[in-house]
């Protein structure tokens, strides 16, 4: 059948993708909110037309490491290091605020205690992908926006994978402390191995060959995908391991080819991954879980940008570009999509608890990418005064 075939899968994600995005432009949305809603439509829980969207979205997740791959690329190390001791304060603020009140919203609305909790712990974290798909680069002031929001998700990222240790050990009997210890010392180890490779090898042989550009971009993927799966292999993230690759080659002259090169191929994976979301989607329990789901939803658009609008200008950032980090960041992460169904898989929460954090995500994926393209510029705008890349 039709239906099991990825080529197919493909055909129906792109042509689908083509006629809502168009329908979305002509009715001022965002493009993201269009792909999410064809995941919906020809997904499992619509028209079944995509019948296993497992597969898209392992695929789609290769856009998120070359987003931050990108990302990385126009981060200077120095930078780094200095905007993610600002971030600190911020981002631990943040999340005992963040976690605080989606436990608390948890509990009223009738789930136990872990279950709030989780709740809780799922809403301390923005989107990387939305409030960085969504940033222009080229220009000096979203260059600093950008540094600011890539500090604050990478300690959010770090806090994210913790969890999803913790909650891999309730489902696994055997968890070891080398499993611990071994996150502990990754990050520092996997510096180091980008340093040292990148000084050593991968800067010489493009160098050598920077002429062939065909070769200097095989090159960056291979280094890129090398480093995310090494991350990966080290208990952290692959995106995680791509921004690292992607900071390493920062200093370097090749450092804008290879950022416009990436750029196409990042698009199309990403179309995959808010596909996949949409069509991973049951709507079948969402009366259950919608009204509690957009409650939360509508606390965390209202609170995300005020606080951290708030710590931002009290650690001092200007009050303009406070409330725009506040705005880019108002969303949850994908990450919480990722921790609701292990912690369904533990049996650490139940399906209605995993479907409110979905939901609650889902929600604010929707309206935070329409108030961004509203407000901001954006590489999406529909907008031409406001369409940047």
């Amino acid at each position: 059948m039709h239906e099991d075939s990825l080529i197919f899968s493909i055909f129906l994600i792109f042509t689908g993708a083509a006629i809502f995005a168009a329908i979305a432009l002509f009715a001022r949305q965002s493009l993201l909110v269009a792909y999410i809603l064809l995941g919906g439509v020809v997904g499992p829980s619509g028209l079944a037309l995509v019948k296993d969207p497992s597969l898209i979205q392992q695929i789609g997740h290769i856009g998120i490491i070359f987003l931050l791959f990108l990302l990385g690329l126009n981060l200077q190390p120095t930078q780094l290091m200095r905007m993610l001791r600002e971030a600190v304060v911020v981002t631990v603020a943040s999340s005992v605020a963040f976690g605080t009140i989606g436990a608390l919203i948890g509990r009223v609305s009738g789930y136990n205690l872990f279950e709030s909790l989780i709740i809780g712990s799922v809403m301390m974290f923005s989107s990387t992908i939305i409030g960085l798909k969504l940033l222009p680069t080229t220009a000096l002031h979203h260059r600093h926006v950008g540094q600011v929001m890539i500090s604050i998700l990478l300690l959010q990222d770090i806090l994210a994978i913790i969890i999803l240790l913790a909650l891999e050990g309730l489902s696994r009997s055997d968890m070891q402390w080398e499993q611990i210890i071994t996150f502990i010392i990754a990050i520092p180890l996997l510096v180091l191995v980008a340093i040292i490779f990148e000084r050593y090898l991968l800067v010489r042989l493009m160098r050598h060959f920077d002429t062939i550009q065909e070769y200097v971009f095989l090159t960056s993927i291979g280094w890129c995908l090398g480093m995310a799966q090494l991350a990966e292999s080290l208990g952290l993230s692959y995106a995680i391991g791509a921004f690292i690759a992607g900071v390493s080659l920062a200093n370097s002259p090749i450092a804008l080819f290879i950022a416009e090169s990436f750029k196409p191929l990042r698009d199309f994976f990403l179309i995959m991954f808010f596909f996949s979301l949409g069509a991973g989607f049951d709507i079948r329990l969402l009366p259950d879980v919608f009204l509690p789901a957009t409650l939360l939803a509508v606390i965390m658009l209202v609170l995300k940008p005020v606080i951290f609008a708030r710590l931002l200008a009290s650690s001092g950032e200007s009050g303009s570009l406070a409330r725009e980090v506040g705005v880019r960041l108002g969303q949850v992460s994908e990450f919480s999509l990722m921790i609701a169904i292990l912690a369904q898989d533990a049996g650490a929460i139940g399906p209605r608890a995993s479907y409110l954090i979905q939901t609650t995500t889902l929600i604010t994926f929707i309206v935070s990418s329409y108030l961004i393209m509203l407000r901001y510029p954006t590489p999406i705008a529909v907008s031409a005064r406001l369409r940047k890349d």
